[in-house]
């Protein structure tokens, strides 16, 4: 979709829509993964899961977490297509790693524990994080990391959401794309 792509993923919470949905208001492409592209897949073959029966509710959520993925194909031709001076794919996916060289770059919003708890408190029940069960996920996740790119820049997304924009664009590589956004 952009002749620069760029990757933004983060937890749960982290600020990923947000941060799209100030991306979209300052003219530029975006992607909202979580809701456009993600399903329930194996993170190897890309086909689509269903998740056993029996499993108890923390094997379940687990089970789906590590399953939540971007089709591959899609992903690739969404880039190949450069009808955009840029564009940013902002969500999770646990096969990331099958696409992130075609990004530009990529970035992680990072946050403490504290704001992270403090943002999934005021989810609603049906959103993920809106949950105690999701939450303890979460926290676990914050800790290990385990599902975030290594490749990735960090941007420190606790500071207000115009600031964490900014900080996103000006490591962006394309020189003039905070004055040439579309």
């Amino acid at each position: 979709m952009g002749k620069r792509n760029y990757l933004i993923e983060g937890l749960s919470g982290s600020g990923k829509t947000t941060v799209a949905e100030e991306l979209a208001r300052r003219g530029y492409q975006v992607i909202h993964g979580d809701r456009v592209l993600a399903f329930t897949g194996d993170p190897e073959t890309g086909e689509p899961s269903v998740c056993p029966a029996g499993l108890d509710p923390m094997d379940r959520l687990e089970w789906l977490h590590r399953r939540w993925i971007w089709p591959e194909e899609r992903v690739k031709s969404l880039i190949a297509d450069h009808g955009y001076p840029v564009t940013f794919f902002c969500g999770g996916s646990r096969n990331h790693a099958r696409f992130l060289s075609l990004f530009d770059g990529a970035f992680v919003l990072e946050v403490d524990l504290a704001t992270l708890n403090e943002r999934l408190l005021r989810r609603p029940f049906d959103e993920f994080g809106g949950r105690p069960l999701e939450r303890s996920l979460i926290a676990r996740l914050h800790e290990t990391r385990e599902d975030l790119p290594t490749e990735a820049i960090v941007i420190d997304a606790t500071a207000p959401v115009e600031k964490v924009v900014d900080d996103i664009i000006s490591r962006c590589t394309l020189v003039d794309l905070q004055h040439n956004p579309v």
